[in-house]
């Protein structure tokens, strides 16, 4: 018998796909996806046009839409023999998701919108060092929040500061992988930039893989791997 070294092994990818497809209409065409393979701790440019199907496949990810057709393997667990409760245990303790519109809590602080995700799930309390509380506030600095925005409604930040406190809520706990829906649509280019360069700055200190899916090209350049929607046929 072959005995294998442990500390050889490779983990899992962070996400695989293969020959997925997805209908939301069953007379209609199926949105056809390109085979992805990403390896833990990396990160993933997904460009596609709108309509091309980008936010439906986070929806397939992320397990609020059920894989159809094809294969879907998240962090070594097939999609399609998880139940909706260990689906949701998993998004809850190794994903982090950066929505386009933030859905950041109005009524809460940017520090308590960051700890969210430590109060959802024990493993990324957990995970966070030396604490919950210190991490968040690492990150909230890290991202550029001024300490003095860190008690006050989240209403009250700008456009560009409340989508960094939704990458610090996607952050905290080390999560396996983020998804990123569109996060730089409502930034100038400037901002952009420096919210990309700060998001996978922090992703890579983490080991986190990031896929990050947008219409804007100009963001391709941040990354070493790159895929379109729309060439399957």
């Amino acid at each position: 018998m072959t005995l294998t070294d442990p500390l050889t092994q490779q983990p899992p990818p962070a996400l695989q796909c293969r020959d997925l497809a997805f209908r939301w209409d069953a007379q209609g065409p199926a949105i056809r996806y390109p085979d992805i393979e990403l390896p833990q701790g990396e990160h993933l440019f997904l460009r596609g046009a709108s309509g091309s199907g980008k936010s439906t496949l986070l929806s397939l990810i992320c397990g609020l839409s059920a894989v159809q057709q094809g294969q879907l393997t998240l962090l070594g667990q097939d999609a399609r023999q998880l139940s909706r409760g260990r689906f949701d245990r998993l998004r809850a303790d190794r994903l982090g998701v950066i929505f386009q519109q933030f859905n950041l809590v109005p009524y809460l602080s940017p520090l308590a919108n960051t700890l969210l995700p430590c109060r959802l799930s024990a493993r990324r309390r957990q995970r966070t060092a030396p604490s919950a509380q210190a991490e968040a506030e690492a990150l909230l600095a890290a991202l550029a929040i001024p300490t003095r925005h860190w008690h006050r409604p989240v209403t009250e930040l700008s456009v560009g500061q409340q989508q960094r406190v939704a990458a610090a809520r996607a952050l905290i706990g080390s999560p396996a992988l983020i998804l990123a829906d569109e996060p730089t649509s409502a930034l100038d280019r400037e901002n952009r930039d420096r919210f990309i360069q700060l998001l996978l700055t922090q992703a890579n200190s983490r080991q986190t893989s990031v896929l990050l899916v947008s219409h804007d090209d100009t963001l391709a350049r941040n990354f070493a791997t790159q895929l379109t929607l729309g060439d399957c046929p």
